[in-house]
């Protein structure tokens, strides 16, 4: 063997012989180890706590005195009292058979301070935040709470708003809380656009939403600043105009906010998708409920077949059907209308699917966030109580109802799990919102010439959700002082109540040659008879003082003096249209009796009635029938007074000046035999009825322009007989009352101008007596600031 393959040999053996001894040493190695680990705790010290007690640790530990140590229990350990959030650091340090735990307790903080907010106050935002004095401080937490922050101030339209937390450490491991806020400037909604309305304009659709454009004169109000939670609100809402107008597969693609370029304001853009117009087909109700008969309960359904679909109309006929099986002792049940287009024939049929549900009750209504208002201002408008048996369709309803008092920016009504499976809580999550209003108006008219309203309101007076106003009106034709108060619920039923106290005076010095003073006040109740139909109750009692100038016949000198009336009256409004301010379809009805004599001067019963329809007829050309007719008469030997008759002209029949139609002090001339007009005295009797079609102009949209091609016809007259003055002489003054036929038409243009609604009426009189007064151009215009 050479020496070469010796030095390798010995080599090869020193390796196997190395390898070998480690691998038998790692055994003992590893056994020694396991014996150091698995040997029992002895004992657990507890080191840099100040606050938190010993013992406190401690029962967070998965470490116990004689078991052993292991890494699992230690970071378990360390992991739970991590999560208690009253450290900022903690270690474990395992010394054999002592365990010491390092622990460094995290601040208690001493105050929260809020800098810089001017917008939102100091309560709102702690309503918000976690941080509260005497609260663990960390900054987890702190983080979060400036999220809630900047949310507030979003909520507030203040979408630039920054929040820097800032601490100031104290003795005693105390720290102050300092959230410094730079509010930014408010964001608000600068245009509203919409995309693929075809049938109507972007006008009528922003009368739907919530969210307003930004003006100057619009300061006190909210809707103006961007909410995403309300744009949500406002696609529902347009979904439901379009539902209701029979767009049956009517959604909305989008609603997109985009920040304008300055930062300062966002254009929302709603793309639309309108679909066609649906009737409805074929209307039926299933149910396998014993003493329920289908058949029958299709008579009571909103729906029609034929008729325009309407998505209220379903709603509606669940609310009946709901009504009308519950009556037949089946309280809990589920009614679930199921719903299919025809898309050939542009019709929808309803199936309305009756079974019985699971009896659930409600155990509690929990209310949040009303920080001002009342509870039970917010219950009474709930449609259910505690107790009462679990009903989506009432939830739904109470939801908008609450949302329909106009006190708050949000309402949710959420279903919660209650104490056992058959119950179920309800909390109702409100978001107040201002409800106060200091109102200026300025204006100007043909008529009344320069004017001027002040008013202070208050609409959520307290809390209690009474309405309460001062105002203060005047032009040159009329003076206005008035108190109105009004409580929305009284004695906790749906019945509103109020008071008014007024002090009038107008001039008729340039129509008829006299002047009232009225002074007095009302009390009024009024209840809805259905979903539709309200009454409404008021008593006046009022001194009416009449002042005839120089100059005046016999007729009027007759009517001077002063008089107490009391009267009594009612009206009954009936009310289907699908618009309150620009109605396209449906129509109104209003019936108002007046009885005076029950104590007081005067004695006479009064009676007007008005009914209007309106029908859509191509485009966006929308056309009215409006009839209203009065009668008052005396009785007990009174003829009725002047300040009690009905005077028609102006706005109430165009083409005519106020007063302009009716009995009139007339003379003959000798000459021509024509007669020439001088005072008006009114009438006991009106009928007056107008045909409008309404039509936007060909002018861009966002100018808010439209216009009306009208007719208005009627008559006006019946003096009593102690009022008729006749042609003593040629050339002599005396009455006219003769009920004879007047016709005029003519174009209406309205504009929503940057300050306020403008109309501008021109108007010809086509058929008419030589002593009316006619007028060819009115305008007016009124703005608030």
């Amino acid at each position: 063997m050479s020496s070469f393959q010796r030095v390798l040999t010995a080599a090869i053996f020193c390796v196997i012989t190395g390898v070998a001894m480690i691998g038998a040493s790692a055994p003992v190695h590893a056994q020694a180890t396991q014996a150091a680990q698995s040997q029992p705790l002895r004992q657990i010290l507890v080191q840099g706590n100040q606050r938190v007690e010993a013992d406190t640790v401690l029962s967070y530990l998965l470490l116990q005195p004689g078991v052993p140590v292991d890494a699992r229990s230690v970071n378990l350990s360390i992991q739970t009292l991590f999560a208690t959030g009253l450290f900022s650091d903690v270690r474990i340090e395992n010394r054999g058979d002592v365990v010491v735990i390092y622990v460094q307790e995290n601040p208690i903080i001493n105050r929260v301070i809020l800098e810089g907010n001017r917008a939102v106050d100091d309560d709102a935002i702690n309503e918000e935040i976690q941080a509260q004095p005497r609260a663990i401080f960390t900054r987890a937490r702190v983080q979060a709470d400036v999220q809630r922050i900047i949310e507030v101030y979003r909520r507030a339209g203040r979408f630039a708003a920054q929040v820097t937390p800032r601490i100031v450490e104290l003795p005693q491991n105390r720290v102050d809380l300092v959230f410094e806020i730079s509010e930014g400037p408010v964001t608000g909604v600068r245009r509203v656009n919409f995309i693929g309305n075809d049938s109507f304009s972007d006008r009528t659709l922003r009368r739907e939403l919530v969210t307003v454009e930004s003006r100057w004169w619009r300061f006190f109000s909210t809707n103006d600043n961007y909410d995403p939670d309300r744009l949500e609100y406002d696609r529902e809402l347009l979904r439901q105009f379009y539902q209701n107008q029979g767009f049956a597969d009517f959604r909305t693609v989008s609603a997109v906010a985009e920040l304008t370029p300055d930062q300062e304001d966002f254009y929302i853009t709603f793309t639309l998708d309108e679909g066609d117009i649906y009737t409805f087909g074929d209307v039926s109700v299933e149910t396998e409920l014993p003493d329920v008969d289908p058949e029958r309960l299709v008579q009571y359904l909103s729906v029609r077949s034929g008729e325009l679909f309407q998505g209220e109309l379903i709603e509606e006929s669940v609310d009946t059907l709901n009504f009308a099986v519950g009556a037949t002792g089946y309280a809990f049940v589920n009614i679930v209308p199921n719903i299919s287009r025809n898309r050939e024939d542009r019709t929808v049929d309803v199936v309305f699917e009756i079974e019985e549900g699971p009896r659930v009750y409600i155990e509690r209504i929990d209310i949040v966030g009303n920080t001002r208002t009342l509870d039970h201002v917010i219950r009474r408008e709930l449609e259910l109580v505690e107790g009462d048996a679990f009903n989506r369709s009432l939830i739904d309803r109470s939801q908008g109802r609450v949302r329909r008092l106009g006190f708050f920016e949000e309402v949710e009504i959420t279903e919660v799990q209650g104490s056992s499976p058959d119950r179920a809580r309800l909390q109702v999550a409100v978001t107040e919102q201002p409800t106060g209003e200091l109102a200026f108006g300025a204006g100007f008219s043909s008529t009344d010439a320069f004017l001027i309203d002040l008013s202070i309101s208050e609409r959520n007076l307290r809390g209690r959700g009474q309405f309460l106003r001062f105002r203060i009106a005047a032009s040159s034709r009329r003076e206005q002082i008035d108190i109105r108060f009004t409580e929305p619920r009284f004695l906790d039923r749906n019945l509103a109540a109020g008071v008014d106290i007024f002090s009038v005076r107008s001039d008729f010095i340039t129509e008829a040659s006299f002047e009232t003073q009225s002074t007095g006040f009302s009390l009024r109740a009024g209840f809805p008879t259905t979903r539709s139909t309200n009454l409404g109750l008021q008593y006046t009692l009022r001194t009416d003082d009449v002042v005839v100038f120089a100059g005046a016949n016999q007729a009027l000198r007759n009517q001077a003096g002063s008089r107490v009336t009391s009267v009594m009256n009612y009206t009954l409004r009936w009310d289907r249209v699908d618009n309150p301010i620009e109605p396209t379809r449906g129509f109104r009805a209003e019936v108002a009796q007046s009885f005076a004599g029950i104590g007081g001067d005067v004695r006479f019963v009064s009676t007007e009635i008005t009914a209007s329809v309106y029908r859509p007829l191509f485009w966006n050309f929308v056309g009215s029938l409006n009839l209203n007719s009065g009668f008052i008469m005396g009785w007990g030997g009174d003829s009725v007074r002047i300040n009690d008759r009905f005077f028609r002209g102006g706005n109430s029949f165009r083409g005519f000046e106020i007063a302009g139609i009716g009995p009139r002090v007339v003379v003959r001339d000798t000459t021509t035999g024509r007669l020439r007009g001088g005072d008006a005295l009114g009438g006991r009797f009106y009928a007056i009825g107008t045909a409008e079609m309404s039509f936007p102009l060909p002018l861009p949209e966002q100018y808010g322009v439209r216009g009306s091609l009208f007719t208005d016809f009627g008559t006006l007259g019946l003096l009593d007989d102690d009022d008729l003055i006749a042609e003593a002489t040629p050339g002599s003054a005396f009455t006219t009352d003769d009920l004879s036929l007047r016709v005029s038409s003519g174009l209406s243009i309205f504009w929503d101008s940057p300050f306020g609604p403008v109309r501008f009426d021109l108007a010809e009189a086509l058929v008419n007596e030589t002593y009316d007064r006619t007028e060819f151009f009115r305008f007016s215009t009124r703005t608030g600031f």
